[in-house]
């Protein structure tokens, strides 16, 4: 039995295709506040020649922008793709409440991967955190990717 998609982690994957489209690494992601989108980013380290413009690290700075706060506490993240050691220390400094994310990145993910970020003792928050989400489609996004550039 399937489920629909909960809408936020819908637009992060829209947003992912979006961003293979225009030759980004296919990643989404999307920050909410109850039921209000606050912020949507994608992949854009390509196009911007920054090697932080990972879609979490441009949806948290938007974020905290629109809501002049360093910490969402009251947020939470959806993205497409497990993040990066990087994007997790961002997710703990922000206080995002919950994580939400889509495929497992078995080489570079820090969340059930790797690093296992939360887990550390010197991780000072941790989001209450559900993988899994809208994997099948996130997986393929990034599966069609890398395979068109082999």
């Amino acid at each position: 039995m399937s489920f629909p998609l909960p809408y936020p982690m819908r637009l992060a994957l829209d947003l992912a295709a979006k961003a293979a489209a225009a030759g980004e690494v296919p990643v989404g992601a999307v920050i909410m506040r109850g039921d209000d989108v606050i912020a949507t980013a994608a992949n854009a380290m390509c196009g911007g020649h920054d090697p932080t413009a990972h879609a979490e690290m441009d949806a948290i700075r938007q974020a905290s922008a629109r809501l002049q706060a360093q910490r969402l506490d009251d947020c939470d993240l959806y993205v497409t793709l497990e993040p990066c050691a990087m994007c997790a220390g961002a997710i703990s400094h922000a206080r995002l409440r919950r994580l939400y994310y889509g495929a497992d990145d078995p080489k570079g993910g820090a969340v059930a991967n790797g690093p296992r970020f939360f887990s550390q003792p010197t991780c000072h928050h941790r989001p209450d955190i559900y993988g899994g989400i809208g994997e099948g489609e996130a997986a393929l996004l990034l599966k069609d990717f890398f395979a068109a550039r082999r």
